[in-house]
């Protein structure tokens, strides 16, 4: 199978094709459709819409929804499990989690995540819906899934039930103290080396835990939505800091853990005035960042030298790669 990319944006879905002169437009799909997100496995590729959940079982040639069971429709975040590419989860808007163990043929509701998304008072600041589910990583059994102004949930039985991470409130009133994490989550990723690596971009910093999730310590204090650990190596990080909400937006790393930063903006001219990066993808050798303006840049990991990663095609909200 030649590698595919998948470009999610506000008017459908650009497919490219990996050639040895680099990537190639090779269709446009969805067209008309808002695509808040896409992920990929062997057998399928999932798009999330406002209007719920598209699926291609030819590589994105043909699409068809596939909304049984879905019963919240804005979907912000799609993912196939690490180990099981029949076994998919849709985060939304209003806060919730859907698990597909079909391939995306059929959706159920993780109604714990409900419950406490209720009785917490999950919220937005921009919308009236009660919170977002906007990421998920997992580690064989184990799982965490980022809440927008909510927390952090984590699951112990590969994704089927959901329970607040031990060093979460849940409560986005709460004040944040030493050892939880902040309740504005954004994102979440794990290590491959093990499942208690967790960190965790939020609006009131980056944090980190080495327990599951028990206990957390603040690695920089900002606003920010994404980062990168290295597969190979968990002290090297990648992110993406900003002032406030798009606000002073750039790119940092560190190679000691967190301990000490450098700027990772070779390439860019940086501080963005109006933007920051909103979400970042680890493709081959490359990380692939897509900014909040809709704009996506890519570099190599070794060197972070920054570079447009292809020529505009709408605004961008995400990108999946399939392929070896």
């Amino acid at each position: 199978m030649d590698r595919r990319l998948f470009l999610a944006g506000d008017d459908g879905l650009t497919v490219l094709e990996q050639s040895s002169e680099g990537w190639e437009k090779v269709g446009r799909v969805l067209e008309g459709q808002p695509v808040t997100t896409v992920s990929a496995s062997k057998y399928a590729v999932l798009a999330g819409t406002r209007e719920g959940v598209f699926v291609s079982r030819d590589e994105g040639r043909s699409w068809e929804p596939r909304n049984r069971g879905l019963a919240e429709t804005h979907v912000r975040w799609l993912s196939y499990h690490v180990d099981d590419p029949w076994l998919a989860f849709a985060g939304t808007e209003p806060a919730a989690i859907f698990v597909s163990e079909d391939g995306a043929e059929s959706w159920r509701a993780c109604p714990e995540v409900a419950e406490l998304r209720d009785g917490n008072g999950w919220y937005l600041p921009y919308s009236p819906e009660a919170g977002c589910v906007r990421g998920f990583a997992f580690h064989g059994l184990r799982g965490y899934a980022a809440v927008e102004q909510g927390g952090l949930l984590r699951t112990d039985d590969g994704g089927l039930s959901w329970h607040l991470a031990g060093g979460s409130t849940g409560d986005p009133e709460a004040p944040v103290l030493e050892g939880r994490i902040h309740t504005d989550v954004h994102s979440v990723t794990t290590h491959p080396s093990s499942p208690d690596l967790v960190l965790a971009p939020t609006g009131g910093g980056l944090y980190w835990s080495e327990d599951g999730g028990q206990t957390w310590t603040e690695l920089y204090d900002c606003y920010c939505r994404a980062a990168w650990i290295d597969p190979q190596n968990a002290q090297h990080i990648v992110f993406g800091p900003a002032e406030g909400v798009d606000s002073k937006g750039r790119i940092m790393r560190s190679t000691d853990g967190g301990e000490t930063w450098e700027d990772a903006s070779s390439g860019l001219s940086v501080p963005w005035p109006q933007h920051m990066v909103e979400r970042v993808t680890q493709i081959g050798d490359e990380l692939w960042a897509v900014l909040s303006n809709g704009d996506l840049v890519a570099a190599p990991v070794e060197s972070l030298e920054w570079r447009p990663a292809f020529p505009k095609v709408g605004r961008l909200a995400a990108v999946a790669a399939l392929g070896a």
